[in-house]
């Protein structure tokens, strides 16, 4: 009983640093504090249009736990200056660096907010009610990973993918569930003369992905629609990219199906989902504890209330890819010798 409470104790102040992670992403803090220098709670608070007083509580509960520095502890409250560590500013305060993990406390907030919900979905079987873009918007935990990584890295590494894509005439891509748009982005920046579609049922997600692509000079080739991935586009596309996605849709195999009939002959499906174990075990990773704590509390309700729903979750193994690929007619179905901590790439062949 001992240890258990302990640990439930040690994952109540990990839930509580989380929070406190969020308002300092949310307000700014941590990119004030790695741009501007340390600075006191009456400086941080200036700097920022905040108050003082809540201020000082936050830099307090940041220096306690370990997250920022103090120059003197024992200095009186308002004279304390804090800084944040050089080697933590790509953790918590520079969005544009793969180890960037800020996000994780915006999309933990957002599912905290809809757990009441969640609990009436486990009474129902019905899907929660759809959280509203505001306040925090979607958590872009994929962002600099694709820039840095999908269209440098994993795309090339994908010979038959990668030739299609350099190659004339331009190739045409399809993005499902494209959400903010930075898979896109991804590919258009890397391969210069492609065209990619996306397409997203969020219209919050479309809107910020097109400011997103306008902002990077994208915009004549890279365009967003709202739209059901189920739903076919307009063919036929030379690669069709699901990236992160699959294991949240109703129903996988016709988004799969109508991804088959949209490609150009000799095209492919590009698929990357959660990367975690083959078979379930008690002895779990932390990667794979994770995705079975979001699978409960966000990816499996998000997907209930529809009696023909596939009621994946997030914890889809190889061999569920594997099943729903084969259902929707894809006679190759590849595991890509991609390492990612957090993703598995399938490439699917008709």
């Amino acid at each position: 009983m001992d240890a258990l409470s302990e640990r439930l104790l040690r994952s109540a102040v990990a839930a509580l640093d989380l929070y406190t992670v969020y308002i300092g992403e949310r307000l700014g803090f941590y990119r004030t504090l790695a741009g501007d220098g340390p600075a006191t709670s009456a400086e941080l608070a200036q700097r920022t249009g905040t108050n003082e007083r809540l201020v000082r509580e936050w830099l307090e509960q940041q220096a306690a736990t370990g997250l920022l520095t103090v120059d003197d502890p024992a200095a009186a409250a308002l004279e304390r200056r804090y800084a944040i560590r050089e080697e933590d500013v790509p953790v918590l305060a520079d969005a544009d660096h793969v180890c960037f993990t800020a996000h994780e406390a915006v999309e933990m907030a957002r599912n905290a907010r809809s757990l009441p919900d969640v609990v009436d979905a486990f009474r129902t079987g019905n899907a929660p009610p759809p959280l509203g873009w505001e306040p925090e918007g979607r958590a872009e935990w994929n962002r600099a990973k694709y820039l840095a990584k999908l269209g440098r890295e994993w795309l090339p590494a994908i010979e038959p993918i990668d030739r299609r894509l350099r190659a004339e005439p331009p190739a045409k891509v399809v993005d499902l569930a494209c959400g903010t748009g930075w898979s896109s982005i991804a590919m258009a920046k890397a391969y210069t003369s492609i065209v990619v579609h996306g397409r997203d049922l969020d219209a919050d997600a479309v809107a910020a992905a097109r400011e997103n692509a306008a902002a990077h000079g994208l915009g004549d080739r890279v365009s967003f629609a709202v739209a059901d991935a189920s739903q076919p586009a307009d063919p036929p596309y030379d690669v069709v990219t699901i990236l992160e996605a699959l294991h949240d849709m109703t129903h996988p195999v016709e988004v799969l199906r109508t991804a088959r009939e949209m490609l150009a002959e000799g095209g492919s499906v590009l698929v990357a989902d959660e990367r975690v174990s083959d078979t379930f075990t008690t002895n779990a990773s932390v990667r794979d504890r994770y995705v079975h704590g979001i699978s409960v509390v966000a990816c499996l309700p998000e997907a209930m209330g529809d009696p023909e729903s596939a009621m994946t979750g997030a914890v889809m193994r190889a061999e569920t890819l594997r099943r729903y690929a084969a259902d929707a007619g894809f006679r190759t179905i590849e595991i890509l010798p991609i390492e990612d901590d957090d993703l598995r790439l399938y490439r699917l062949v008709p």
